[in-house]
Formats: structure tokens, C-alpha cells, sequence
């Protein structure tokens, strides 16, 4: 484990293994389902490709996330959080409500100005739901009969 001197408080080692704001949303992105790093540099800009591979790397190495190496030019990697990274989904949970309460923004504010819901965002999963219903509505009236 990396940066592990808090002198016995949690709180401190918590915090460095967190270490910055991109280890927390890159979590928050890899909650809902495994990502590759195309992905996670789409949904996370505007972090660099050599700060996300750090990050990805330090997280590897503190066991909260899972690297699968599908081989192949070019190669495919994927992403997903490991037991120990999932114990961080909770704590999410709770700094959502927080910035809620604090006014730090919207969900849809994030739509409007980023053109999208985050992965782990509830308003995302209606919103998918929604269309999947709109689009089973579809297939099913799938009963006209061109002559």
C-alpha cells in the first residue's frame, strides 16, 4: 500500500490512500460496471492519459481496482473495482448528499453542461430505464405492413 503514514488516525490513512480527487471519481465511474481507459478518459475529463494511468496504476497497487489485460493490437484493457474499492461506494453515496445539501450542484447541471448524468448517478439509471421502455414500446408496435 502506498502513502501510509497517519500516525494511527483512520481518518489520515483514509485520506492518503484516496489521495486526490481523481482516485474518488474514478471510483464513482467504475461503480456501475467495469470500464476500459478510453472510457474512463471520456467520462472523466478533463484528467490527462498519463494522470489517469498513475492513478489506475496506485489504485492496482492498493488493491481497489482489477486490471484485465485482453491482449490484442491494440491492446484492450478493462477496469473494475475490487471488494475493497466497492467499500468507497457508500462513502459516494454520502458526498453526493453532501454536496447536495452544500448547493455544490445539480445532476442536471452536470447534463446540461456536460451533455450527460455520471455513470453511478440515479437520474442516469431512470433515464436508461425510460428509454429502454421507449424502445421495447417500439419493437412491439412493430405491426405495420408496408404493401
Amino acid at each position: 500500500m502506498r502513502r501510509r503514514r497517519g500516525k494511527g488516525c483512520p481518518v489520515t490513512g483514509a485520506l492518503q490512500l484516496i489521495g486526490d480527487k481523481w482516485t474518488i471519481l474514478i471510483i464513482r465511474e467504475l461503480s456501475t460496471a467495469p470500464k476500459r481507459t478510453t472510457e474512463l478518459l471520456k467520462s472523466l475529463y478533463p484528467i490527462s492519459s498519463r494522470t489517469l494511468l498513475a492513478r489506475l496504476r496506485e489504485m492496482e497497487e492498493d488493491n481497489f481496482i482489477k486490471r484485465k489485460d485482453f491482449g490484442g493490437n491494440p491492446p484492450k484493457v478493462e477496469y473494475t473495482l475490487s471488494e475493497r474499492g466497492r467499500l468507497f461506494i457508500p462513502f459516494l453515496e454520502e458526498v453526493k448528499k453532501l454536496g447536495e445539501r452544500l448547493e455544490c450542484g445539480e445532476c442536471e447541471e452536470r447534463k446540461d453542461n456536460v451533455g450527460d448524468y455520471c455513470e453511478a448517478c440515479p437520474s442516469k439509471i431512470i433515464a436508461v430505464r425510460q428509454n429502454q421502455r421507449v424502445a421495447l414500446k417500439h419493437e412491439l408496435d412493430d405491426s405495420v405492413f408496408l404493401l
